[in-house]
């Protein structure tokens, strides 16, 4: 695969950056899109500022064969489309033995059995912190409260 990364520079940008909020229903979508078509072993690398990572997620997940792979990532490009957002770049999708679906400030992986284990990503960025799904919802906007003053009570 010869796969080059845009750097920060060649990559469109977003007014005032993308919000943490955004990217994480992103990268959810993009993660509910692998598991709705039967996407095994999927793996979420967050990864870490200065480790020379192109991107802030790496979704990373397997088909069993040629066509499910790429049914995988058709399927995370449509509903991804479907909210207004296009990959920056698609490689390897002839193929279909690893997938690569660039959106910028994340990554998907779409990996046959054979290439995962040939390429094993986890390995090669250990330094990237494991996520679970949950762990990308998105946070809440926090409530204001109000503190009162506890009521005297009336003596009977």
């Amino acid at each position: 695969m010869s796969f080059r990364p845009t750097t920060k520079d060649e990559r469109p940008t977003t007014n005032d950056g993308m919000k943490k909020n955004d990217l994480k229903k992103q990268v959810t979508a993009a993660i509910q899109a692998c598991l709705d078509k039967k996407a095994e072993e999927l793996t979420i690398l967050e990864m870490e500022k200065g480790s020379g990572a192109f991107t802030d997620y790496f979704v990373l997940c397997s088909g069993t064969n040629p066509r499910q792979v790429q049914a995988i990532a058709d399927e995370v490009e449509l509903r991804l489309k479907t909210a207004g957002i296009r990959p920056a770049h698609v490689e390897g999708y002839k193929q279909a033995e690893w997938i690569l679906v660039d959106y910028v400030d994340f990554v998907v992986h779409v990996f046959s059995e054979k290439a995962r284990k040939f390429y094993d990503l986890e390995r090669l960025w250990k330094t990237a912190t494991k996520l679970e799904p949950a762990q990308l919802k998105p946070s809440a906007p926090r409530k204001r409260t109000t503190v009162t003053a506890p009521r005297k009570r009336k003596r009977a």
